[in-house]
């Protein structure tokens, strides 16, 4: 069995790792499989496509026109990339490993990579196409995420996040030409939670086509502890407080929730004033220095952590790790710490009570209840046995996203999606 994964990237963003990491488990567990990325590094198992320069250029001027494209609907900056038009990409049908492969398996492929045309040329390869859903993009008229509006169960229309929004929108213009290309595709569907598969089959777009819920898998011999007190050394981190951890790709993304950490924070200083020498704040993403001054306990900043060790190394430099996000899928950054037994915070959305057992590896807050959060993060780092929890969180874990775990479900999705051919 040949299998091809194709997704943007080999690294950048949580759906290029989460790709990258069940490409290698994939490997592991013995399949012959590739991944196509458009910008990446190029490896035994990852085949770069633009590796040249002029070829670079073409990738950046298709990005930028896919921006430029929807720059005139959009109806906020801070939700610019929210969107995706796939009014441009490129035409992968004639590749060589998609040719020779058995099986396509999709993954992430916006921002000027794959456009509808491109979909369109793939699903009529006759090829089973296996598409494994790292947000809502699939089954919505162009939305990342769908926030308050439920449009897609019925046709997308009046998006929120248009500046104008219509009936007959761009929202529903995309809506109408995804329902053609799917129509009469082979396509077997992924999602890494359950609160997504709920969203899937309901949709107007991709009810009819199976689903299936596959965890992101994650490798457990790279990501584990090591000592605290040494991590703590090598980051510059003091020894004598608690520390808590936050990091997002874009730390002001209005999906990530900063402005209920904050808020979070600011109830524990006003209430416990004699935590501000306990308490220090580590945020790792893109944000600005002057963004420490938005929090009231001392904070260090990390830029974007290219580096796996480092980041393993903050993972365990940390005493708890806070995702105040208002919508996620199965977030790599929950796994990571987990796996390095570390307990996780977060509100109760998505898949995220999937992967923490309240009060047991972690503590699920309330939805958008800064007062909730703040509790969260006293009664972890200074009421419970963070210590029991995060080797709580390594079992989970092991027990439930091991890599070879994971390829065993996919193997068996292929094999269905060969037998549906």
């Amino acid at each position: 069995m040949k299998v091809v994964l194709i997704n943007k990237s080999d690294s950048s963003g949580g759906a290029s790792v989460a790709a990258t990491r069940l490409a290698n488990s994939l490997h592991q567990y013995g399949i012959d499989v590739h991944m196509l990325v458009s910008d990446g590094t190029q490896g035994m198992l990852i085949e770069v496509i633009n590796k040249s320069w002029w070829a670079k250029q073409k990738a950046i001027a298709r990005f930028l026109w896919e921006r430029l494209y929807f720059f005139k609907f959009e109806k906020s900056a801070v939700e610019r990339f929210s969107f995706s038009p796939a009014n441009t990409g490129m035409d992968l049908s004639k590749h060589p490993m998609i040719q020779e492969a058995d099986v396509i398996h999709l993954h992430w492929i916006n921002q000027g990579f794959l456009s509808l045309k491109n979909i369109d040329q793939l699903i009529k390869l006759g090829k089973p196409v296996v598409w494994t859903f790292h947000d809502m993009w699939a089954f919505t008229g162009g939305c990342h995420y769908n926030g308050a509006c439920h449009e897609f169960i019925e046709a997308c229309g009046y998006c929120p996040y248009l500046k104008k929004p219509l009936i007959n929108d761009i929202s529903a213009q995309q809506f109408i030409v995804k329902k053609q290309i799917y129509k009469h595709a082979n396509l077997h569907l992924v999602t890494c939670s359950k609160w997504l598969r709920s969203l899937a089959v309901e949709s107007a777009l991709l009810h009819q086509n199976p689903c299936f819920v596959i965890p992101n898998p994650i490798d457990s011999t790279v990501f584990k502890p090591y000592g605290k007190e040494e991590c703590r050394n090598k980051l510059g981190l003091p020894q004598d407080k608690k520390i808590l951890l936050f990091g997002a790709a874009n730390i002001h993304d209005p999906r990530k929730g900063i402005r209920y950490l904050i808020e979070a924070l600011n109830i524990l200083h006003e209430n416990f004033p004699i935590l501000h020498d306990k308490l220090e704040l580590v945020v790792f993403g893109k944000a600005h220095k002057s963004d420490t001054l938005l929090f009231p306990f001392k904070t260090t900043y990390f830029q974007y952590i290219n580096n796996q060790q480092t980041l393993v190394e903050l993972y365990n430099a940390s005493d708890a790790y806070i995702l105040p996000s208002l919508q996620d899928n199965l977030p790599n950054t929950v796994m990571e710490a987990m796996a390095c037994a570390v307990p996780v915070i977060g509100f109760r959305i998505g898949g995220v009570p999937e992967m923490i057992e309240h009060g047991i590896s972690g503590y699920l807050s309330e939805v958008k209840n800064s007062m909730s959060l703040s509790s969260g993060i006293y009664e972890t780092l200074f009421i419970s046995e963070s210590g029991e929890m995060g080797l709580e969180a390594r079992r989970r874990v092991m027990e439930q996203y091991s890599g070879e775990k994971v390829a065993a479900q996919y193997v068996a999705v292929y094999e269905k999606a060969l037998k549906a051919q």
